[in-house]
Formats: C-alpha cells, structure tokens, sequence
C-alpha cells in the first residue's frame, strides 16, 4: 500500500490561496510589473507585494528589472517548476494521480500565426522564430520582427546553430512590415519593444515575455540560456495552442 501524508503538499498551501492564485493566472498569461498586477486584481500594492514574495519564497515566480524603466520590475511565473510541484502533488495524494502529458492530436486545423517581437530583432525574436518553427512543425507559422532592427547577432547564429538550426541567411525586419497583418498570438520579448507595439487586427492574443538581452553580456554562454529559456516558453506556448483548439466550446 502506498502512504499518504496527514497535510497537503506545500504547494497546494501556497497556491490555495485566492490572491495568489489569481496572480498565478495572470503572469501564466504574460509577464508583468507589480502596479499591473496591482490593477489586475484590485488589491493594494503592499499586499500584491507580499504575496508575490510568498510565490517567490515557493520557487514559483522570479523577478528581473525592467530594461526599459529600471523603475520597474517584470515578475515571471516558472512553467517547470509548477508543473514538476503539480505532478508531485497529485502523486501525493494517490500514485493514479500522478500527471502525465497530453499527446498533440492528429485532426486537421489552420496554421496559427505567431509574431515574436524585440528590439533590434537580432538575437531574441529571431531565436524565437526558429524554434517556434521547429517545435510547432507544420502547426505554426511564425515570424519576428524589431523597433529599430540590427543586424543579426553571430552568436545567436552559432546558439542556434548548436541546436540544429541554421539562421544565418535571415534578416532583421521592422515591426511595420507586419502592420494590418492577423496574427493568433503576438509576444513581445523586449521590455522597450512592448511600450511601443501596435496593435494588430483580429485581436490577437497578446503576451510580454521579459527576457534579457543576451548581446548585453560578453558571455556567450548568455545565448545558449536565452536559447533554453525561449525553448521551455515556447513549449508551454504550443501547449496551450494545442489545448485551444482541441477543447470543445461550450454552448
């Protein structure tokens, strides 16, 4: 027989909360500044404040100053770390309920279109491109641009290029290229590009990812956990794309 433990996991503690989790929720949509979230779920920032630090204490949120206010700070929410406590959570409870991932399915749909914004659309955005192609295959279509586009950066090529991905024959394109364009989902990457995106017919579902500039560090290793960190997003991305347009709608 399997044991079980008197009290609830710690992360069902921390979660069960109502504040905390409808903070959850939101940054489980985009990154965001306290005065947001503040707004978000009309509470005083002292106590948005206090129960961010309590998510932070848990391991399940991060916080990184903003590169466009340093005023600011972008909290995070960590994909891995919930969903790792979650399953143990569940297994917890009964070894039946340990989670398991949900296989894409094979039916027939549109392509959706992502556009992955930054600034110089040198590094980031084009990262996330190739990646969104290669982990979306045929599901995606994908496209990046920049405020004010820079050439494209070698060691980003040669991150990619370690994962299998050839970019160096890309350019770098300005964000009006795409204006009047659909897009399903638009996600900025750059704290300064998300001040200064337009909006897009369609209404498309919108994000910030608050991603540091990997140029700004003469690591090069800086690349290659840029890379990592816009796998991991992209996934959870393509996850919840896959969830959307599975799920029957409710009538």
């Amino acid at each position: 027989m399997y044991s079980v433990s008197v009290s609830p996991p710690g992360f069902l503690r921390l979660t069960g909360h109502p504040l905390r989790w409808q903070l959850l929720s939101e940054l489980a949509r985009s990154d965001r500044p306290v005065r947001e979230l503040t707004a978000l779920i009309e509470q005083r920032q002292s106590l948005t404040s206090y129960h961010l630090r309590q998510l932070r204490a848990g391991g399940l949120v991060s916080m990184r100053r903003s590169s466009a206010d340093k005023r600011d700070t972008y909290y995070s929410l960590d994909l891995p770390a919930c969903r790792d406590l979650l399953v143990e959570a569940g297994a917890a409870l009964h070894p039946g309920l340990r989670l398991m991932p949900v296989p894409p399915t094979a039916a027939h749909r549109p392509r959706v279109r992502l556009l992955f914004l930054c600034t110089g659309n040198s590094s980031r955005s084009q990262m996330a491109q190739a990646l969104a192609e290669q982990l979306g295959g045929g599901r995606v279509e994908a496209v990046s641009a920049g405020s004010h586009p820079k050439p494209l950066v070698p060691r980003a090529v040669r991150a990619m290029r370690e994962r299998g991905i050839d970019i160096s024959g890309r350019r770098s394109k300005h964000l009006s290229e795409f204006e009047g364009q659909h897009f399903d989902h638009v996600v900025s990457l750059c704290d300064r590009v998300r001040e200064v995106c337009p909006e897009f017919p369609g209404s498309p579902q919108v994000a910030h990812w608050s991603i540091a500039d990997p140029a700004t560090d003469d690591d090069y290793r800086a690349f290659v956990r840029t890379a990592e960190e816009l796998d991991t997003r992209i996934q959870f991305l393509l996850s919840a794309i896959e969830h959307t347009t599975t799920t029957p709608k409710k009538v």
